[in-house]
């Protein structure tokens, strides 16, 4: 397994959970890869009244770096409850969804089967798809906890693509 840096997030990066953090992980297509981009400075909100801040991690070392190696390097970062993930399936999707993933997903690796055997069984979803204008929602409710990552990724469930989008 390669060593990937931690996370340097800019100085002006505040740490308070409000701000969303996306790591570029695919590298074939500049253009998409700006209007990803583009699509995260929208401004957002229900009137579009919000500023569009966020904190990219652009940088070539992490070309093709998979889930557990992002998650682990982000794992460093205080009041990060989700990660989104600019990947090929971005690059290629004209909607240019980004993978948002649970930080807080708990593995159940300790839990005691004879009480919690459905959670083992069923564990919740990790990761979902929504394109860049929702990403700010995403983060600031699940910051908030106004909705939680499954609420959230059950939506995302009944878009015929699988992606979290503005109706």
């Amino acid at each position: 397994m390669r060593a990937l840096p931690a996370f340097e997030l800019a100085e002006e990066y505040e740490d308070d959970g409000f701000d969303p953090v996306v790591v570029r992980t695919d590298y074939a297509d500049d253009e998409a890869w700006r209007a990803t981009v583009a699509g995260l400075r929208s401004p957002w909100g229900e009137d579009g009244e919000a500023e569009a801040r966020f904190h990219l991690i652009d940088d070539p070392c992490w070309d093709g770096a998979g889930v557990e190696e992002v998650v682990r390097a982000a794992g460093v970062v205080e009041n990060l409850v989700v990660l989104f993930l600019a990947d090929a399936v971005t690059m290629r999707s004209p909607s240019r969804p980004l993978l948002a993933l649970d930080l807080f997903a708990d593995e159940g690796e300790d839990l005691d089967p004879a009480y919690y055997q459905e959670l083992i069984d069923n564990p919740p979803v990790r990761a979902f798809r929504t394109v860049p204008g929702e990403v700010h929602a995403v983060q600031v409710n699940l910051a908030l906890a106004n909705v939680d990552f499954q609420e959230f990724a059950a939506m995302a469930s009944e878009d015929p693509e699988g992606v979290l989008r503005t109706p």
